[in-house]
């Protein structure tokens, strides 16, 4: 694949269509191979020891908002205009960044969840690969290039989990598994460099555009992706901060039946993600920008309503792959299911606020995360006690939310320049 057969920044090849369809092939792929991972590993290591690594899982997920922030910064950039050559440099300088941060979590890990070191390494190491593989895939999306990125999409899932269940299957604990899947993402960075490739020179009238807006497109700085990681690292922990609790206040056989519980909150969270990846070049862009987020959010609604009534038709099926140490939890399936269809309702309006350069409105989630933790920790000792809490709290804060973004985006002008916004 070459770089000329994707970026067109006015006219679309495919219909929006089609293009949901393509990126929902890549990530269903991605994800099912997830969910899979979670299924044999809550199997193969039991009640007793599914904990640790599913609690892991969570870290190394919340280790993932410094990649999906640099994704969403990468891609709104290349639609303003500046260089694939500036967001490579400002890629690999997160990278850094990332790998420091977390060598320097890695023993506070360990202590936190009483895990192995080696095991807490593994976790972590995973970062900065991801930090790669997403500027890639931000690269992709922000030049609309949706078949090569549900390509990129499905191989980086199977190559982080083929390895893994190997490593569980052959009798590897949870520190071996998590080691295999940072390699199989690595590889997966690799090729997903490849698929990129390199962009030709820019156009006359490319710099032209560039003038117009003020931007410089041969350096884009960090700040922005802080900004925008913040905002992430706000909806991640919101969306994992249950499972660690969980791991703190339940005893070990009830904190892996809440873990596998929380396969179907992340089954509801994740299985529109397309919508926000096909939407968000839409979303960067002011003439198009609010009738996108309306559309986003009216889709992620409709989709989370079919996801919480499938996970309640399905709920019996669960005891028959996962064992029956796990029928304790059937009956809440469907919980866990609207709390992450309610997530990612939010995680489509904090995509909203990324792509205009407004992330000041992650403040709210923060609220909500501190006030869902203290009230786990204080009160919450159950499985039904966490998973209401954690129900309640994101749907009070996905209210407030939505309202601020779409009452701002029917305020925005339509012609308002991109580089003002925020």
């Amino acid at each position: 694949m070459k770089w000329d057969d994707g970026y067109v920044p006015d006219v679309r090849r495919l219909p929006v269509v089609a293009d949901l369809t393509l990126v929902t092939a890549g990530a269903m792929t991605a994800n099912v191979a997830g969910y899979l991972l979670q299924l044999l590993a809550g199997r193969w290591l039991g009640v007793t020891g599914y904990s640790e690594f599913a609690s892991l899982l969570a870290v190394q997920l919340l280790c993932a908002v410094p990649a999906l922030a640099l994704q969403n910064v990468v891609a709104r950039e290349l639609v303003r205009g500046a260089s694939v050559a500036a967001l490579r440099g400002l890629q690999w300088r997160c990278a850094v960044i990332v790998a420091v941060v977390a060598a320097v979590l890695a023993p506070l890990v360990t202590a936190a969840l009483s895990v192995t070191a080696a095991a807490s390494a593994a976790a972590l190491g995973a970062a900065p690969a991801l930090v790669v593989l997403s500027g890639e895939q931000g690269m992709l999306q922000g030049g609309r290039r949706f078949r090569a990125l549900a390509v990129v999409l499905g191989t980086a899932g199977v190559a982080r989990v083929a390895p893994a269940l190997a490593v569980l299957g052959l009798g590897g604990g949870a520190a071996g598994a998590l080691c295999a899947a940072a390699l199989g993402i690595a590889a997966a960075a690799v090729f997903a460099r490849c698929v990129v490739g390199s962009p030709p020179p820019r156009s006359g009238t490319d710099r032209e555009a560039l003038d117009a807006l003020d931007r410089d497109p041969s350096f884009v700085g960090v700040l922005p992706v802080l900004r925008a990681a913040q905002a992430q690292a706000a909806l991640m922990a919101l969306s994992s901060a249950d499972l660690i609790v969980a791991r703190i206040v339940l005893g070990e056989v009830d904190a892996s039946r809440y873990a596998l519980g929380a396969i179907a909150a992340k089954i509801a969270f994740w299985l529109p993600q397309a919508v926000g990846v096909v939407l968000y070049p839409r979303m960067a862009q002011p003439t198009h920008s609010a009738r996108a987020i309306r559309d986003a959010l009216a889709v992620l609604s409709g989709i989370g309503v079919v996801a919480v009534l499938g996970a309640a038709v399905a709920a019996p099926l669960a005891p028959l792959f996962a064992g029956r140490d796990y029928a304790p939890i059937e009956g809440l399936l469907w919980v866990f299911a609207l709390q992450g269809a309610i997530l990612a309702v939010l995680q489509g309006a904090l995509l909203s606020a990324i792509a205009v350069d407004r992330t000041s409105l992650a403040a709210v989630t923060w609220v909500g995360l501190v006030v869902e933790v203290t009230l786990m920790l204080s009160l919450a000792r159950s499985v039904p006690s966490l998973i209401t809490t954690a129900v309640c709290i994101a749907a009070a804060t996905t209210l407030v939310v939505g309202l601020v973004v779409l009452r701002t985006a029917d305020h925005r002008g339509p012609a308002e320049p991109q580089h003002l916004a925020g």
